[in-house]
Parts: structure tokens; sequence; C-alpha cells
């Protein structure tokens, strides 16, 4: 059943993209996705639609879920002042890492919820690309965000996928091009996760989740910085 919570008006999953189990049950990635999703499905039904009564019980939701995250996920850290936890529970228990999977929080400017540029992001995208961060791994092949997932040395390509992909910074991107071309161990292909010294020591010869992200960044890439 998990670890308890306490009803505050967020959505509780027990599981992670990556499939693992929540730590504390309100995983505030989906809870941003889910208000996202709820103010577009908000717009569709108001506007397409012509059903306002569902369309105000969207936007009532999406308003309570993200009323709740102001006020329980929004945690000051010790060095980073004010960002989002990954996980709470409502009793004033949070959870300060990331998972290399979307939703996630890099992916938040990717999904639209922030802007690169937000306050709020940019700390929390500071923080996420730290040694402050338990799932941001260093090695001799790549630095990135890693998962609980796949261990303590298993860095994640789609999560420097998303590292460019929510980036501003001309020479962070190239820096995550040139980390994603060294590590596909001579096969073309994003894999799941690599082994942070050694990228021919990697999972998942085929992942199609992150070979379609990647292919996204350069379609992204090209639209954007076509020189």
């Amino acid at each position: 059943k998990g670890h308890l919570i306490r009803p505050v008006g967020l959505i509780a999953s027990m599981f992670r993209p990556s499939d693992d189990s929540t730590v504390f049950p309100f995983l505030i990635p989906s809870n941003l996705f889910a208000v996202q999703s709820l103010l577009q499905l908000d717009e569709i039904y108001r506007t397409v639609r012509k059903d306002s009564a569902f369309a105000a019980q969207c936007l009532a939701l999406a308003n309570e879920v993200d009323a709740a995250i102001k006020q329980y996920a929004v945690r000051k850290h010790l060095q980073f002042g004010k960002i989002y936890a990954y996980e709470v529970d409502g009793y004033g228990n949070a959870l300060f890492q990331d998972d290399a999977n979307v939703p996630s929080l890099m992916s938040l400017a990717y999904l639209g919820v922030h802007q690169p540029g937000d306050p709020l992001y940019q700390r929390t995208r500071q923080f996420l690309l730290s040694d402050h961060n338990p799932y941001f791994f260093r090695g001799k092949a790549a630095s990135g965000q890693a998962s609980p997932h796949s261990g303590k040395r298993r860095i994640w390509p789609m999560g420097i996928i998303l590292r460019a992909m929510t980036s501003t910074d001309e020479k962070e991107i190239v820096e995550c091009l040139r980390m994603l071309k060294r590590t596909h161990a001579g096969t073309g292909f994003m894999h799941e996760a690599f082994d942070m010294d050694d990228p021919v020591d990697f999972t998942r010869k085929w992942f199609a989740w992150a070979n379609t992200l990647f292919g996204e960044l350069m379609v992204k890439l090209h639209q954007e910085r076509p020189g």
C-alpha cells in the first residue's frame, strides 16, 4: 500500500514512470503534468466541444491540485532555496531527487508546465544538475541524470536529452549532444542506461522511447538553430 499520505488535494501515484514504487505517493512531476492536461481539457471542452459543465470540472480539479502543489511541493532546500520536491506525503515529508523519465522535474519545461527561464524551474534545474541530487552521476564517459530503476552507476540518455531539450544555453546543448554521441556504444541508438565510466555496458539494445525523444530533440534543434 506504500507510505501513508494525508489527503491535501494532490493525486497519489504508487509507481513512477520508471515503474519503480514511489517513496512518498504524491509524485509531484505527475501532479504538475495532470494540472497541465486538465487545463488543456478545459480549453478543448470549453472552445471545441462546447461542454462548459465538464470544462468547469476540469478547471476546478486543476486549480485544486495546483494549489496543493504550491503549498506542499514547493519546499526550501538548504542550498538552492525554494524548489520542487520530487515526492511528498502531505505530512511535511519530502524527497529531493529526480528520475530520468517523463514526467520528471527536468521535463517540466519540455511539457510546457514552465518556461525554461522561470525562476522556480531554474532553481530546481540547478539542483537536479548538482551533486546535491543523489541521482546525478559524473563519470568518465558522461555526466547526467539517472534513475533508482537502474542502480548507482548508470546514466540515462533520456536524462541528457531532456537536459538539452530544456536548455537555452548553447554550450550546454552542445555538450549534451557530445555526450550522447560518445555513449551510444557504436550502435547508433539511444539506450535505457549506460555505465557512467563505460558506455559499452548498457541496458536495452532497443528503447523506442529514448530513440523517439532523441529524434524530437534533433527536429527541435534544426528548427530553432538551423545554422
